[in-house]
């Protein structure tokens, strides 16, 4: 079978114009980067706006592990698999970010025959809006640094500084820095870091934000530190939030490309799964709702992270309501989660299997915690055996989940089409009565305790002292009724990663609590979340290549 980039570059892809056109874009609320890349005028969901949303389905998955999972590449397909029942169908994605495209993780525009395109622009540096994100970020960082040498009015204690700079590249060695070395005219010496750019507050504030103006009022109440006497010193306060808004004008459009089989894509926003939501852009998401009748949006890492924010964090934001959530799901990585080494996945084993499934079956629960029904998606591998596929299929059915076979990766929307009737069925006869897991009135730790006990099974929650006086701190000065966002592990339903399966008799512990205001959220951080990869021995970088006629190798 072709590369992923082979496969890409022969695509046949329509015009974006012509994507807009049949969308029920005019012309006006069009601007094109090239050929088969536009961005979309807001005004769209404006003109819109009366107009019923269509069906909401998100796509989330099993507790990743390194057997692979398939979640942008399930989406795409399901999606491809829609329009081919004649569906008027759209997919909203994340934008992938340098780092990991150069990295150890590749790009993020899904895989197989089941791809959004252009896929190396898509990858690379796309329509600029993550270069837009590091330049506001770091004109923000500028404006601070200046303001403590330009005599410091507002009192701002340069040890209690939270805003890092940011680069859109894995780069370990700009971890931690220390700036304003050289003499007075260099500015006041302190320590601090870089962050890669995705994991930026601006980003967040980009994918929560409604319009160009809540933007700016997000910039506003970003905190970048705190006074001697210890109040809060803001983007306001150093009045940069216009000048932040106007990098991102632009970038707050959503970005319209298409699949390889020519079904519009709205790719747009990137925000960390971890220390942010890890979902697309509201603005995506709600114009895409307006346009068509189904669509499919996906969030990061497994439903105990992606699917909770997204429903507690952007459905709450964005006024959205989903109709139905996919949990993708492997055997190769279920019988992983039941104790396989990775060395030996391709030989059946049915006992495994069937442990791994526990992990399945939590995130099954989860997502019925918030009233929406779920659709188990099985992406196939070569190596699945039939008793393997058939047991799966009979544990899905005793959990109250339909069940559908994906084959999206090898025959694109064709391999889609059985998980594709499975959705729609479900839709049809299960109607979503979704809640949110927590109301915004409860105090901090009481929703931190919900969100570990209810979603990850935790039996409780211990703090550190350093975590005790942050919660006390942000919700003395107002910050207490803001939504939660967990950063923990990706790899474990607990803090710790080497829990396969669906652990039990544990405690999560919060070593530390971030605040990010502008976005709209608290950040309870357990274990250690790396905000600034680093490259592996070997980068991907290695193996990337362009020749004399401008074609690319290697990206993937």
């Amino acid at each position: 079978m072709p590369t992923d980039i082979e496969i890409a570059q022969r695509a046949k892809m329509k015009p974006a114009m012509e994507l807009a056109r049949d969308l029920g874009i005019e012309e006006d609320e069009v601007e094109l980067y090239g050929k088969y890349k536009a961005k979309i005028s807001l005004n769209v969901y404006r003109r819109l706006q009366d107009k019923p949303d269509g069906k909401l389905i998100l796509v989330t998955a099993i507790t990743p592990t390194p057997a692979g999972e398939g979640k942008t590449t399930t989406s795409v397909g399901l999606t491809d698999g829609l329009a081919r029942l004649g569906k008027k169908v759209m997919v909203c994605l994340r934008e992938p970010s340098l780092g990991p495209s150069f990295g150890i993780k590749g790009g993020a525009a899904g895989g197989g025959y089941a791809q959004v395109v252009p896929m190396e622009d898509i990858n690379l540096h796309f329509t600029g809006d993550i270069h837009a994100v590091t330049y506001a970020h770091n004109l923000l960082a500028a404006m601070v640094d200046n303001h403590l040498q330009q005599g410091n009015e507002l009192g701002l204690d340069p040890r209690t500084i939270t805003w890092r700079r940011v680069i859109d590249l894995n780069d370990r060695a700009l971890r931690y820095t220390v700036i304003g070395l050289g003499g007075k005219a260099n500015g006041v010496p302190r320590e601090t870091g870089f962050d890669i750019s995705v994991a930026s507050e601006v980003m967040a504030c980009l994918c929560l934000a409604s319009d160009l103006m809540d933007l700016k009022e997000r910039f506003r109440r970003i905190v970048v530190g705190y006074t001697y006497d210890g109040r809060p010193v803001t983007a306001g306060d150093l009045e940069a939030q216009g000048a932040m808004a106007l990098l991102m004008k632009d970038a707050i459009k959503p970005n319209l490309v298409q699949t390889l089989e020519n079904t519009p894509a709205f790719v747009h926003g990137g925000p960390f799964a971890n220390i942010a939501h890890g979902c697309n852009s509201i603005t995506a998401t709600k114009t895409a709702l307006k346009l068509a009748d189904y669509v499919v949006t996906e969030a990061g890492f497994g439903a105990d992270l992606g699917a909770e924010k997204f429903f507690d964090v952007k459905c709450r934001y964005g006024g959205l309501k989903p109709d139905v959530a996919v949990i993708v799901a492997t055997v190769r990585a279920l019988k992983m989660h039941g104790g396989v080494p990775k060395s030996d996945l391709a030989q059946e084993n049915l006992a495994a299997l069937e442990a791994g499934f526990a992990n399945l079956e939590k995130h099954i629960e989860n997502v019925g915690k918030f009233g929406v029904p779920a659709v188990v998606a099985i992406n196939a591998f070569p190596t699945d055996t039939e008793r393997e596929l058939n047991l799966l299929y009979d544990l899905c059915t005793r959990a109250g989940a339909e069940v559908a076979l994906s084959e999206v990766w090898a025959k694109g929307g064709a391999g889609g089409i059985e998980l594709a009737q499975k959705v729609l069925k479900t839709i049809e006869t299960k109607p979503s009565n979704f809640r949110f897991l927590y109301e915004l009135d409860l105090p901090i730790k009481d929703k931190i305790h919900k969100i570990a006990t209810e979603i990850y099974g935790a039996d409780g929650v211990n703090y550190t002292a350093e975590a005790e006086k942050a919660i006390a701190n942000f919700t003395a000065i107002g910050y207490g009724n803001l939504p939660v966002v967990m950063a923990k592990t990706q790899y474990s339903l607990s803090d710790d990663m080497t829990k396969l399966g669906r652990p039990r008799n544990f405690s999560i512990t919060v070593r530390e609590v971030r605040l990010s205001a502008g976005a709209g959220f608290i950040v309870p951080i357990t274990g250690a979340i790396m905000t600034m990869p680093g490259l592996p021995k070997r980068p991907a970088a290695c193996n990337i290549d362009i020749d004399a006629n401008g074609v690319i190798t290697g990206l993937f």
